[in-house]
Order: structure tokens, then sequence, then C-alpha cells
């Protein structure tokens, strides 16, 4: 699929690799619409790409319903491309100190991270389905960003890794369904990045965490999850995968 000229929307495109991944997809020529619980930050990189930002919880259907058609009216034509970046990163054991239970930690995370992306992922396909397909007969493309966690899931990640698994094992049967309408559905599983969470950290702390990460030996920088995001927007045969993009690590248990 070519980019430039098509809408985009990027969930999370506030901060982190939803932000990278909206300033990419808009230095391709793309129309980029974020959508975002964080209005301000949202608003700051709309500005920056001329771009539409929209505040959404992605973990409320309808409300995603109305933010969809929002950036479709706003940018002047629906997605072609929509790239679910939008997550949260609570840890939790799931039975803490004094047998405390986790469930809370766990239905939330689930919330944003898998029913978000259900959300963003359902109401995008069902208007790339009204769209003409390209000569190839490409109608639109669904790309969700999992985890390494969903392979490697650390102690106290169970909800992250379940979240991040759902969305991993979703891609295939979701590119099967939409293949008749000319709608491919990847996924991204990123290892360790410099986002937000990430540059908070003390030095030594962050040496340690990439210590294990055998080449090139870093955190992952945001603008190498965007160059993938637009890769697979542009590469027709990618479809129904999750690509872990990670500098070989597997994380250990803690």
């Amino acid at each position: 699929m070519l980019i430039s000229g098509k809408t985009v929307l990027v969930t999370g495109g506030g901060s982190g690799l939803g932000a990278a991944t909206a300033r990419h997809f808009s230095s391709l020529g793309a129309q980029v619409a974020i959508l975002d619980y964080d209005e301000e930050s949202a608003q700051t990189v709309a500005r920056e790409i001329d771009g539409v930002a929209i505040k959404v919880d992605v973990g409320d259907a309808d409300a995603v319903g109305k933010a969809v058609d929002e950036a479709t009216e706003r940018t002047g034509a629906a997605p072609r491309v929509a790239v679910n970046c939008a997550g949260v990163g609570l840890a939790a054991r799931i039975v803490g100190r004094e047998g405390k239970l986790a469930f809370d930690v766990f239905e939330k995370t689930l919330r944003v991270n898998l029913f978000g992306t259900y959300n963003v992922m359902s109401h995008a396909a069902a208007r790339m389905m009204d769209l003409e397909p390209d000569e190839g007969g490409e109608r639109g493309v669904v790309i969700n960003t999992a985890s390494v966690a969903f392979e490697d899931g650390q102690l106290g990640q169970a909800a992250y890794a379940a979240s991040k698994g759902g969305i991993a094992a979703m891609c295939l049967p979701a590119a099967r369904e939409f293949a008749r309408h000319g709608i491919r559905v990847v996924s991204i599983a990123p290892g360790l990045f410099n986002t937000p969470m990430m540059e908070g950290l003390p030095d030594d702390v962050t040496a340690k965490i990439t210590e294990n990460i055998p080449f090139p030996g870093r955190l992952g920088d945001p603008k190498e999850y965007a160059l993938l995001a637009a890769h697979i927007a542009s590469n027709p045969y990618l479809n129904g995968t999750t690509i872990r993009l990670d500098g070989s690590v597997r994380l250990p248990p803690r």
C-alpha cells in the first residue's frame, strides 16, 4: 500500500512508540489522526505534524466508534491504516503480600491493552470495508502492538503478558476473517524500548535491563518501531503474523 495521501489512525500517539509512529507516517505523506487518553500530549504531537488529535478511552467501545467517525470526518477519509500503540504496563503479583489478590490490575490491563486493541481494530476494519480496494485488492491494514512478554513474561507480568498474548493470538484469526475484504492484520512484539516508562529510570537500572540484549546492546528507539510499522503497511504480503522487534533479547524470569 502506498502510504502517501492515506489516513492513518495511531492510538497512544501522544508519546513513546505511538508518537514516533505518528511522526514517521506523517513524514511519508499520510494524514494522521492521533487517538489518546492524554489529550494534551496528543495535541502537542498533532500540531507538530499537522494532524488531528482526539481524546478517547480505547477500552470504551462506543467512545472508540465515535472517535473513529470523528477522525474520518476531520481528515476527510476513512483510515487505510490503524496502528494500535495505546497501552498500560501495570505490574503486580497474582497473589501479593499478605495474600492480596491483583484482579483489579488484571482487569484494567486487559481492558486497556486487549479490549482497547480489539475495539479500535473492530471499528477501523468496519470502515475500511467500505473503501475501494487498490489495484492489488487491498483496502487497509491493522497493526497491533503485542510485546515480547507474550512469550517471555516476567514475574509480576501475568496481567501484561496475558493482554499481549491475547493480541498476538487474535492476529491470525482476525487476518483470516478480514482477508475477503482485502484487510491485513499484523502484530509487532517490541522488546525493551526507550519509552517514557524507561526514560525515568536511573542509569544503573537501565544498564542492568539492557545487559541481556545481545545486539544492538541498547534499548530500542521508538523510531525503529515506526520503521517496521511503515514497512508492514507498505508490504502487502505481510499478514497474520506477530513480528518480534527486540535485538534478539529473551527476558529472564525477573
